[in-house]
């Protein structure tokens, strides 16, 4: 986590300073702490503990010594620190943290030697104890801005025999950029943070009823006299925290606490990539699911028994396909297995319109796109598979419904993608009605009938495709706004293939938004006809096929957005803005 926590401290003598703090480095070592400055140095044993390993490093100059050191070091003044002031002596080397996962380093000195860091650490602590308090002066509060950064301030007092009430005031700062990380982290920090001020605080708690036990303070002060203000104010200058709290490893453990409250709070939480709400593709593919999830459990043994061996009346192929009902409507079907994939035909619908031919597509795709039925005619089941694969993409999820192949004609209202044997017979007024198309698929009369297209494992050369309907699509027909998209992305050979998938996902769900305020505009609010012509043509949807393609995709909209609109709507509270 990018972020710099500092303990910080008011002083009666010098207000308020900071004392120590520590910062994530992503690159190599501060100035002053290079791998030149620390070489051949005395280092201490290193510890291990949570993939932290922690070593101090003996560096040019400490912080601590101020500009008396190095004029360019921030920080005040030896002069103008006292004891209280102080937290790593005169060419303490500091501490490092190197975290062995991720190559960071956790600096801890007195004061950051970054200008900018040290100016900004220094606002947020004169912040902290001054102006940005919480009722009581103990606890949480959260303040800062986008140019000095926010920071979560937890204010706090230890215990001192010799201080004015017998206190002294210090608090914890987290100093970072990202505002919203920070405040989503605000019960984390707020928890750890609260632990280490309790452990400082029951340190100084024994070491100030000891002092007091041996020599009690109030008494003493009440029977001493009067001194002036600032005389007694010079002559109780404020002791260092190690002092207060009697631990010379002070520092060393506040390191390693700040240390690991850097690493924990970044490796807590994880950004994730929203793509918004679930499209209509998305809701209708679940409902599938749990459709066939309540399926799967009520089928049990007894049912089973009592079923006949064979029979042949299966609903959506189950039979043919191998898989329950409804799931050749899903594109995560079972039913096609890698070796099905392996040797599919048509590879996309560019390859497909190459295949048939301009017109011959023309006519599939717009009786696709109607929701008129689609009829194969051919022995190789899986070149009408992989149409079918191919051709659904241009619908949504909700209106596919696929019978993968049968010996025996199906009616359309039980699905709009039908595969046939070569000798089914489909009845006469199907083949001269212009709600159907077929496609049949012959040997070809010709060795090579496409030799430049074709590679050898994928080759088509065996077959010729015959496109017949009883409403045969005009060359000058305008047609559905959405077909003329599909074909000016097909034949744009600067569009690659997924390229071209993605237009189509676009162009999908830009019809079913306007499909989604038609069925609100209709059949929810119930508007008279005049105003649906009106807002078709808001829509640019006025023309009769675009208006009848939104009427067939509108029984593809999921069960989920039918059912929100019908309890919006018969609502008391939707019922009274409507009035």
């Amino acid at each position: 986590m990018n972020a710099i926590v500092a303990l910080c401290h008011f002083c009666e003598l010098h207000g308020p300073r900071t004392l120590f703090c520590t910062e994530v480095l992503h690159s190599p070592l501060p100035q002053g702490a290079s791998s030149g400055d620390i070489s051949g140095q005395n280092e201490q044993a290193e510890e291990e503990e949570g993939g932290i390993q922690m070593s101090s490093r003996i560096r040019s100059h400490s912080p601590a010594e101020g500009a008396s050191a190095d004029s360019s070091s921030p920080g005040p003044k030896k002069s103008d620190m006292c004891e209280g002031c102080r937290s790593l002596a005169g060419g303490h080397p500091g501490y490092v943290s190197h975290d062995k996962e991720t190559s960071i380093k956790y600096v801890s000195h007195q004061h950051p030697n970054h200008p900018q860091l040290f100016s900004i650490v220094r606002q947020a602590c004169v912040r902290s104890l001054s102006c940005e308090v919480c009722p009581g002066r103990e606890g949480p509060i959260f303040f800062g801005d986008e140019q000095h950064g926010f920071v979560f301030s937890h204010t706090f007092f230890i215990k001192d025999s010799l201080a004015r009430g017998f206190q002294r005031w210090y608090s914890i700062i987290t100093i970072m950029m990202d505002r919203i990380y920070l405040i989503n982290s605000w019960p984390f920090l707020l928890g750890k943070i609260r632990g280490i001020i309790d452990e400082l605080q029951g340190k100084a708690l024994k070491v100030f009823e000891a002092e007091q036990y041996g020599c009690p303070q109030r008494a003493q002060r009440m029977n001493t006299a009067f001194t002036p203000f600032l005389h007694q104010r010079n002559g109780n200058a404020a002791r260092s925290l190690t002092s207060l709290t009697n631990d010379e490893n002070l520092w060393a453990c506040l390191h390693t606490s700040f240390a690991w409250l850097l690493k924990a709070c970044g490796s807590r939480l994880t950004e994730k990539l929203l793509e918004g709400a679930p499209t209509e593709d998305t809701l209708v593919q679940m409902e599938k699911l749990a459709d066939l999830k309540e399926e799967s459990e009520g089928w049990d043994g007894s049912e089973e028994e009592e079923k006949p061996s064979s029979q042949p009346d299966v609903v959506e192929g189950q039979e043919l396909s191998k898989c329950p009902p409804e799931t050749s409507l899903m594109p995560d079907c079972n039913s096609w297995n890698v070796a099905h994939r392996r040797l599919s035909v048509f590879r996309s619908l560019r390859h497909m319109r190459q295949v048939l031919g301009a017109s011959a597509f023309r006519m599939l795709a717009w009786h696709v796109l109607m929701g008129n039925q689609v009829i194969w005619k051919a022995r190789d089941t899986d070149l009408v598979q992989s149409a079918f694969d191919v051709l659904r993409t241009m619908l949504p999820v909700g209106c596919v419904r696929i019978i993968p192949y049968s010996d025996q004609y199906e009616e359309a209202y039980r699905c709009n993608f039908l595969g046939l044997s070569p000798h089914v017979q489909i009845p006469s007024h199907i083949l001269s009605s212009e709600f159907a198309v077929l496609v049949e698929v012959r040997a070809a009369t010709r060795s090579s009938l496409y030799p430049t297209l074709f590679d050898e494992e994928q080759s088509l050369n065996k077959y010729e495709f015959v496109v017949t309907s009883g409403s045969p699509v005009a060359a000058d027909r305008v047609g559905p706004t959405i077909l003329n998209k599909i074909e000016a992305a097909l034949t744009n050979q600067n569009l690659s293939v997924d390229v071209v998938d993605q237009c189509l996902v676009c162009l999908k769900e830009e019809w079913m938004n306007k499909v989604k305020v038609l069925f609100k505009f209709t059949k929810v609010d119930s508007r008279p006809k005049e105003d649906t012509q009106k807002l078709l043509s808001i829509l640019g949807a006025a023309e009769e096929d675009n208006v009848k393609l939104l009427k067939f995709w509108m029984t593809g909209l999921s069960k989920t957005y039918k059912s929100h609109l019908m309890s919006t709507v018969r609502s008391p509270t939707s019922s009274e803005s409507r009035n």
